[in-house]
């Protein structure tokens, strides 16, 4: 019996993405790197050192030491200047059904200031614990976010399911042991084959994760 529910933020809880995308493309063409917004939603889960290290690497470059925070930095202005961001439709709702029956965590592979900003607009006083992409040293596909989320719950590994849209996120959740589902909200539900289910969209994972919370006693 499952105690625990642990949520991506992009692409899971809020439809952000698509700036997360545009700032990365923007500021890594500010470093001479061609980067599209495709390659971004496919190492979506990364966080920010994660993804500096891959596309550098793919340009057949090596990150000086303080590039790692003056392009954080500038993704970060970027994303919050530019953020038209939405809750998915039902989710708050959702989450507000759950809240009685679980703990509930987000890990994110998001810089801290980005997720606290998301989650306290979108979805004050819900979440248990928060870990974002700055609160690991390793971020997904390592196990670390995950474990570190199941840790801060005070709870075990098969006590708590993952809910992810990313093949990185879902790796990183298998990497940890625990059980997973997948939406596919950007990459086609074929990227997602890892996961242990997949819903096929919002509607669908709000009625299964309510089901979770009818059965529970």
């Amino acid at each position: 019996m499952y105690k625990g529910i642990i949520f991506d933020v992009d692409g899971v809880l809020v439809d952000s993405m698509p700036y997360h995308a545009k700032a990365w493309v923007d500021v890594f063409s500010g470093f001479g790197i061609k980067v599209t917004e495709e390659d971004i939603y496919e190492i979506e889960g990364s966080n920010h050192a994660g993804v500096i290290d891959i596309f550098f690497k793919k340009a057949g470059r090596t990150p000086e030491p303080g590039m790692y925070d003056l392009i954080l930095e500038r993704k970060r202005e970027h994303f919050l200047r530019n953020n038209h961001a939405k809750a998915f439709v039902g989710m708050y709702q959702c989450l507000s059904y759950l809240k009685d029956r679980f703990r509930l965590a987000v890990a994110s592979g998001a810089d801290r200031t980005i997720v606290t900003s998301l989650m306290k607009k979108f979805y004050p006083g819900i979440f248990d614990a928060i870990v974002s992409g700055e609160d690991v040293s390793r971020g997904k596909p390592d196990p670390e976010p995950y474990n570190q989320a199941v840790a801060m719950l005070g709870l075990n590994k098969d006590e708590c399911l993952v809910v992810e849209n990313a093949p990185l996120g879902i790796r990183s959740a298998k990497n940890a042991g625990m059980f997973c589902v997948g939406i596919p909200t950007y990459l086609a539900g074929s990227k997602l084959q890892e996961a242990d289910l997949l819903v096929k969209d919002h509607a669908e994972l709000i009625a299964y994760l309510e089901r979770l919370a009818d059965v529970k006693p």
